[in-house]
């Protein structure tokens, strides 16, 4: 049970759209709610701004032509989240065992407030104590430095650590020897870079912010802005406005893809009005996104067809396949192959809307398409983007302004953390740079993902667990086992702002090292306010530098803490750890020595809005074996989830999402107002169709059991039902609630992602709710 009863959960009225009153409403509560409401008000005018700090919300770009306001209502609750003014202090610990704190709610936990000290679990008396800095240092160090072999242990990273930070800790890493790096990227948006990888050479999207502003079309694909990203709204909005066709294919109907009010439109706040969004929602089963492209593309090719029959120019653009791409005939011959009957029946879609959407590309100059985790949580998510990709060069729509591909990540520096060197699979080119830099044998073997990393700790190869920021236990799937895992440990550490569930996990030495925010100002040994940067999903490299006073006089930054465990290991080599945690230039210096992409880091990292990473693909210069962007020419699966679950009756299948007061396991609160659920996360939405099949009622509650054939008992209980707009056959609920369903062992195909968006389930209902 949670310490907090909190009120009785309810179904109410949806906002009729993203944004508006609802958004200052919210932004609102939270900043009263955060008990330093003068400060956050001060903080959030500094957001995305020069000379202030890169929102920790999320990472969509910044424009070069900002506006005096660079916020939304996502990023209010980050900042309100990080800027409270609870304090959890060693006294809060010393009147509460680690037993009872492992009932407190994800939301409870963190509303405690802001850790204050460095903290050890004391095993006897199940809580954790204060301890000196130093006294920790040297005893992660030598625990660290007893294994008998560096592969035993495993170093996490969070999307939210600064390229310095990321940079510092695989340094760290790969001097200590070993390449184990489970990062949130694997969990998450793996599948692009992977699939993109293959297609056109580099794992990032072509796009900058300004491309929208000069498209004709977009496709939206797989999720949901209006709470994961609200700025994007924006974008989206203003191309509404000049006719942009706007395209969304989304199993779920989400309000922030159909309406969004500006809250900084004066007079739409004024009247209550708002624009549309979406021009065509589709609504694909789970997991047909791939057929749908795969419609989409095979009517492109039929309009090829027609006009060459009447003597027409062709509609593809013959320059960019024959001079930049390879397997084009190939992919022709496959897509022309593939029924219209398969694709129906796969996507979930009609021909003729697949058709229309079709025209829609066809229509326009330039197109950007776009996309998230509804597209990199199934078994079949690289192919899937690989199909994607495919459609986009049938007609050029890369490496040109207005059009491109565009991975919306979610974390603010996920990208980053990846192109400093946070991989289990580095590239030679990226090994070698450091050899060369710091003259050490790097190691080569390839390391742990995060599925390996907890396969590892299963089987009791991994020893030891160091996290740097978020909540790993409440991130990945089969809760009850990833708990295990964790437990079975010798040592775990986590660098961490707030508790969290990981931390009530406890090996047989655990500590909780306390960091400083994004927000706080962060000084060196002289006094000097430091900067660290971060790279937004569109490669920008922002700087970013804290205007609030820490929450503790003991926090430290996360580079401090990241030098401080590397000098307890391995003394002052390959580098002096503590000089270049007291001056991040240094870090810099040597980033732009091993990434020439960095080139002058330091001067340009300082110029307003930062700097743009090359990108070769965007200039159609394509980093393949074949020196061409690459066409993917494979079938389409015989059979998804939703068609696998249809074959039994009672089966459905599971995607897990976000509610809109949360980011990834951060619940910020108990609502969801875009989609009418206040007060409770426990439910499950279902479409009434399928929910009248059931004979059951709005309110009514039951357990979710997963039917993934391995032995393993997976139930989720007592979820309300929630009569919702979702195709028949698929049904949806929250994360982290949701993941005791996911099973560890269903991934993607390449990508090792959990294949959190296609769980096949089936319901026990179990009561009415209490009236």
């Amino acid at each position: 049970m949670s310490k907090c009863s909190g009120k009785t959960g309810f179904i109410g009225k949806a906002s009729k759209a993203a944004g508006g009153w609802g958004a200052l409403k919210s932004s609102g509560k939270q900043i009263l709610q955060s008990g330093a409401a003068l400060t956050n008000v001060r903080t959030m005018l500094k957001a995305n701004q020069p000379n202030g700090f890169d929102c920790p919300g999320c990472a969509w770009g910044d424009p070069e032509h900002g506006s005096s306001f660079e916020f939304c209502e996502n990023g209010v609750k980050a900042v309100a989240w990080e800027a409270t003014g609870r304090r959890t202090t060693p006294e809060f610990f010393a009147t509460h065992t680690v037993r009872e704190l492992q009932g407190w709610t994800d939301y409870d936990l963190e509303h405690i407030g802001r850790l204050t000290h460095p903290m050890r679990y004391n095993a006897q008396t199940d809580q954790y104590e204060a301890i000196d800095w130093d006294e920790a240092f040297v005893e992660i160090g030598s625990i660290l430095s007893g294994l008998d072999s560096p592969h035993r242990a495993e170093f996490y990273t969070s999307g939210r650590a600064s390229n310095e930070a990321a940079f510092l800790y695989q340094l760290f890493v790969r001097a200590y020897g070993t390449n184990n790096f489970p990062d949130c990227s694997n969990m998450c948006h793996e599948a692009s870079g992977v699939a993109l990888k293959q297609s056109i050479g580099v794992g990032k999207g072509t796009v900058l912010l300004e491309d929208f502003e000069k498209a004709d079309a977009i496709f939206v694909v797989g999720q949901n802005p209006g709470t994961n990203h609200p700025r994007m709204l924006g974008d989206l909005r203003r191309a509404a406005e000049r006719g942009v066709r706007i395209v969304v294919l989304n199993p779920v109907r989400e309000r922030g893809l159909e309406r969004f009010s500006d809250p900084q439109n004066k007079l739409e706040m004024i009247t209550g009005g708002s624009e549309a969004i979406a021009s065509d929602y589709l609504q694909p089963r789970l997991g047909g996104d791939l057929a749908a492209f795969r419609g989409m593309a095979k009517a492109v090719f039929a309009a090829d067809d027609a006009a060459l029959a009447r003597g027409d120019n062709s509609v593809l653009d013959h320059v960019f396949l024959s001079e930049h791409t390879v397997e084009f005939e190939a992919y022709r011959a496959a897509v022309e192959a593939t029924s219209w009957d398969s694709i129906e029946d796969q996507a979930g879609l009609t021909r003729s809307q697949l058709e229309n959407a079709a025209q829609i590309y066809l229509n326009a100059g330039n197109v950007i398409t776009t996309w998230a985790m509804g597209i990199t949580q199934h078994r079949h998510s690289v192919i899937t983007i690989r199909e994607i990709t495919n459609f986009m060069m049938l007609r050029g729509n890369i490496g040109r302004e207005g059009a491109g591909l565009c991975p919306v990540r979610g974390h603010s520096n996920v990208q980053g953390d990846r192109t400093v060197g946070i991989n289990e699979k580095p590239s030679k080119a990226f090994l070698d740079a450091l050899e060369r830099e710091f003259g050490f044998e790097v190691p080569r073997a390839e390391g742990h993902n995060v599925l390996g990393a907890i396969g590892a700790m299963l089987d009791g190869s991994a020893k030891a667990f160091i996290g740097l920021g978020g909540n790993f236990a409440r991130a990945t799937p089969d809760s009850p086992v990833i708990a295990k895992a964790l437990s079975g440990l010798d040592l775990t550490v986590h660098v961490a702002t707030k508790l969290n569930h990981s931390h009530l996990l406890p090996g047989k030495n655990s500590y909780i090292l306390p960091c400083l925010g994004r927000t706080e100002i962060d000084l060196n040994s002289k006094g000097q306010a430091q900067i660290v940067t971060v790279e937004d999903s569109m490669s920008m490299v922002h700087g970013s530098g804290g205007i609030n006073q820490p929450a503790s006089k003991l926090l430290r930054s996360e580079i401090a803490i990241v030098a401080g465990i590397a000098n307890a290991t391995l003394g002052a080599k390959p580098v002096n750890w503590l000089e270049l945690a007291d001056d991040y230039d240094l870090i810099r210096n040597h980033i732009e020595r091993v990434l020439p992409d960095f080139y002058d880091f330091n001067k340009r990292v300082r110029v307003p809005r930062g700097f743009h990473l090359r990108n070769g693909a965007a200039e159609r210069e394509w980093n393949t074996s074949s020196s061409k962007a690459t066409f993917w020419t494979g079938a389409m699966p015989e059979a998804v989830e939703h068609q696998q679950a249809r074959g039994v009756a009672g089966q459905y299948v599971l995607q897990t999402f976000r509610s809109h007061d949360q980011y990834n396991t951060t619940i910020y609160g108990m609502d969801d107002r875009y989609r009418g659920v206040y007060g409770e996360r426990q439910v499950v939405f279902v479409n009434p169709a399928d929910m009248a099949e059931m004979g059951v009622e709005a309110g009514d509650r039951a357990d979710i059991i997963g039917q993934f054939d391995d032995g393993i008992k997976r139930v989720a209980e007592n979820f309300r039902f929630v009569p919702y707009d979702i195709p028949r056959g698929c049904v949806a609920g929250y994360y982290p609630e949701m993941n005791v369903l996911v099973p560890l062992v269903s991934f993607g195909d390449e990508s090792y992602t959990p294949t959190s968006k296609s769980v096949i389930v089936t319901f026990r209902k179990t009561a009415k709710l209490a009236a």
